[in-house]
């Protein structure tokens, strides 16, 4: 280790392989940024100040929106910022804190929508007791239990691959400090840090996986239980935008990281990152808002609002 050079700082290439896009996609990715931000924090705000909203299902959203909004804001700021700087580097440290926020944040959002799935499972199949079993007690601390299996997660793997000796280059080619990227740069044997890595990714998605479809398998039956379509109809449409967002978060989550190192190809993983790390945080905040009753109309009575005191 001694022979090697200490990389001090590394050099991010984002989409500078493409340079005539790269006006088109600082615009693109600003408004999805700003969509991002202000869909999530409008959503945590609307779950704050309406009454009507202070369940749990709305306290694990507004949890969710922070989760999307901290680890998008991890990510987007700096990858817009390194579209106009000549040299986009970014510290040692500075990647180290870059690729633990993001992990934690990813993580946290896995758990999140795990713990979902099981308020809607007792919202459901248990609804004279749901008010019992998820009391606001139980809630924090199921939401505490995300948050510190999130940070112990990402820093078990941020310990593992800083440890690393990086002496090949300094140069990611990606927008953002990920993992795949960072293990070819090292000059050191990875052997272990992808064993470790891929036993926890599995480990995580997989365990969150496992509840989600349990609770949806429980839920299924119950709802086939119920005789009328209107209520079957009305039970499914309080999951809906739930399975949406799971769907589209471990789809993706799944097909970037749980593959051989062999089948990597940076050029079509960083069109994945950005929609798992950009678009994503834009979408769920869009997706709840879109098909869910209770927050349209908490978002048309605050639009009535304002009318009124304009035209007054």
């Amino acid at each position: 280790m001694s022979n090697h050079t200490t990389v001090t700082e590394f050099i991010l290439v984002g989409f500078r392989d493409h340079p005539e896009l790269l006006c088109l996609l600082f615009m693109v990715f600003l408004v999805v940024y700003m969509i991002t931000v202000f869909g999530n924090l409008g959503m945590i705000l609307l779950i704050k100040i309406d009454s009507r909203l202070h369940t749990p299902m709305y306290f694990f959203l507004s949890n969710l929106s922070l989760v999307d909004f901290c680890y998008s804001s991890v990510i987007a700021p700096n990858m817009l910022v390194n579209f106009w700087v000549e040299n986009p580097v970014i510290s040692f440290n500075g990647c180290a804190t870059q690729f633990f926020f993001f992990g934690s944040f990813a993580g946290i959002e896995g758990f999140l929508l795990a713990v979902m799935a099981y308020d809607r499972y007792v919202a459901i199949c248990k609804p004279l007791l749901y008010a019992v079993i998820m009391s606001p007690h139980l809630n924090v601390l199921l939401v505490l239990a995300t948050y510190l299996a999130g940070f112990l997660n990402a820093a078990i793997h941020t310990g593992f691959t800083f440890r690393l000796s990086f002496c090949r280059s300094n140069v990611i080619n990606h927008f953002f400090c990920d993992t795949p990227p960072l293990l070819k740069l090292s000059c050191s044997d990875t052997h272990i840090n992808e064993v470790v890595f891929f036993a926890f990714a599995s480990f995580n998605e997989l365990s969150c996986l496992l509840i989600i479809l349990i609770s949806y398998l429980y839920i299924l039956i119950a709802i086939l239980r119920i005789h009328s379509a209107e209520g079957r109809h009305k039970a499914f449409s309080t999951c809906a935008s739930h399975l949406m967002v799971v769907t589209i978060f471990f789809g993706t989550i799944l097909f970037m990281y749980l593959r051989p190192s062999s089948s990597y190809s940076m050029d079509q993983d960083k069109v994945v990152s950005v929609f798992y790390t950009v678009v994503i945080p834009m979408l769920n905040p869009l997706i709840y808002s879109l098909r869910n009753k209770e927050v349209k109309a908490s978002l048309g009575k605050i639009f009535k609002t304002i009318c009124f005191y304009l035209c007054t």
